[in-house]
């Protein structure tokens, strides 16, 4: 499987299928391997690319410390190799604010940014108090609660105990993150870029509520949104079918929307 430089840090990619490009993000507790359920549903109709971030997975995670203002130069790094354009972006959690601000800096590669249950580091004062609002109710709950919902983990003891596994795969730590939205766009350098932005939200997530995400949507013209009925804060892992289903009828409506134009 191949791998591509990032500013001197060996990455771990991978590409599926053919058609338009779909590129998968991680979050803080991901990496290549937990998009296993998007990958063999989506590469018969599209390009599939899952990578992993500097410190998570099978890339170099030697560094003393991470940056997460390192990480949108990561994605680029995947898409130069393959030369990809036309691309939209799929970001999970703090995934999402990479995805975001590797398409502002690069929309002659990507056409479209998918903030799945995140708001992409926007720099906005009342989407931010919204956000904090959602986030200290969240830390009230252990945190496999604010991920999964409680019936999943009873009923799907097997599936739990395998997303637990999943991060144990990697070096880097929420905390080393923190300071990936410092400085994020606003609204107005978004709508000005040209770069289309879809929120994909789950009904249940307990990290970020669905009031929040639609003021968001609504907060910025042209945006899509698409709320998942009963899913989690983790919907790519718990309601893979929804959740492949939005993002699929996403790439079909930007891709229609430019063929158009």
């Amino acid at each position: 499987m191949p791998y591509v430089d990032s500013d001197g840090t060996s990455l771990y990619y991978e590409r599926h299928g053919s058609g338009p490009a779909i590129m998968f993000v991680h979050g803080s507790g991901g990496h290549h391997a937990i998009w296993w359920q998007q990958v063999a549903a989506l590469r018969d109709e599209f390009t599939v690319v899952t990578f992993d971030l500097r410190g998570f997975g099978k890339s170099d995670s030697s560094m003393p410390e991470f940056d997460g203002q390192d990480f949108p130069g990561d994605v680029l790094a995947v898409l130069d190799k393959e030369d990809l354009t036309d691309v939209m972006l799929v970001g999970q959690s703090i995934g999402s604010v990479a995805a975001l601000r590797a398409g502002l800096m690069r929309p002659e590669r990507v056409s479209c940014v998918v903030l799945g249950h995140s708001l992409g580091g926007i720099s906005n004062p009342e989407l931010k108090e919204l956000a904090a609002a959602d986030r200290a109710e969240a830390v009230k709950l252990p945190v496999i609660d604010r991920l999964l919902t409680k019936p999943f983990q009873t009923e799907r003891a097997d599936l739990t105990f395998l997303f637990q596994q999943m991060g144990t795969f990697n070096v880097a730590r929420m905390q080393d993150l923190r300071n990936l939205d410092t400085n994020g766009p606003s609204l107005e350098e978004i709508q000005k870029s040209g770069v289309e932005v879809a929120f994909l939200a789950g009904e249940k997530d307990a990290v970020l509520g669905v009031k929040t995400v639609t003021r968001a949507h609504e907060l910025l013209p042209g945006s899509h949104l698409e709320i998942v009925p009963g899913a989690p804060h983790s919907m790519y892992w718990e309601t893979p079918e929804p959740y492949n289903a939005a993002v699929a009828r996403l790439r079909r409506t930007l891709t229609a929307a430019k063929e158009a134009v």
